[in-house]
């Protein structure tokens, strides 16, 4: 029987690699569509900066156009005066004239506060270009890493598993169903020794008889409160210090 012990300890310990390779490989895509979130939140403000830019540059075009309306009103307005002989009517135009002039004069305060804000675009655009970039190459470099990583963890996995299937195999059928039945409920702690008379996978006390028939070695022995299959070595304490 501790024959059979010692290859359900050797299979344990290869489904407990197996787990850990597992488990690693559950955390590689997240961790990598982690990274391309973070890119692409720099790339994102990449993206804004340059939006601002070309934003500002249409509103300096449109200011543009409208200076260009108000100087062709201004000399359509001064050709009207040229061909008015009314005192009132001259002055009406002149009116106009001046007020298309106060608001070219407001339009261009407005373009050198473009100027002013398109500057610190376009600064901004150069910034978030090399941080973009830098962000980019930094988790392009870290992908590649964990792509690796993903390629060594599936070939460890693989080599695992057939490890596995052969170490399984040696195992008699019956007792290989009843661990496979406690690896699916209890999870990678089917085998346990006894320490201080109690099981060491749920810890609970155990009667003297299982105890002892662990000790005797005759047949497998479970826990009676967990299931789990029981083992002792001669460097447990069995006893406690009750």
């Amino acid at each position: 029987m501790q024959q059979i012990i010692e290859k359900l300890l050797i299979l344990q310990d290869r489904d407990r690699k197996l787990l850990r390779v597992t488990q690693e490989l559950a955390h590689i895509g997240p961790e990598r569509e982690s990274l391309k979130s973070k890119a692409a939140s720099t790339q994102g403000s990449l993206d804004a900066a340059k939006l601002r830019v070309k934003q500002i540059e249409s509103e300096r075009k449109r200011l543009e156009l409208d200076v260009e309306a108000k100087k062709t009103q201004i000399e359509k307005y001064a050709n009207q005066q040229l061909l008015t002989r009314k005192n009132e009517e001259y002055k009406a135009l002149a009116h106009e004239i001046e007020m298309a002039k106060d608001g070219i004069n407001k339009i261009e305060d407005q373009e050198i506060v473009l100027m002013e804000q398109a500057e610190a675009a376009q600064k901004e655009v150069v910034r978030a270009t090399a941080e973009a970039a830098a962000a980019k190459k930094l988790v392009d470099d870290q992908i590649g890493v964990i792509n690796d990583r993903e390629v060594a963890l599936k070939k460890e996995q693989a080599e695992l598993q057939t490890g596995r299937e052969q170490l399984a195999s040696a195992v008699d059928e019956s007792t290989r169903n009843r661990y496979e039945r406690i690896l699916k409920s209890k999870g990678e702690n089917v085998v346990v020794g006894i320490e201080h008379s109690s099981c060491g996978g749920c810890h609970m006390r155990l009667p003297a008889q299982i105890v002892t028939s662990c000790r005797g070695e005759a047949e497998i022995v479970t826990c009676s409160n967990c299931g789990r299959i029981l083992y002792f070595s001669r460097d447990m304490d069995l006893q406690g210090g009750d």
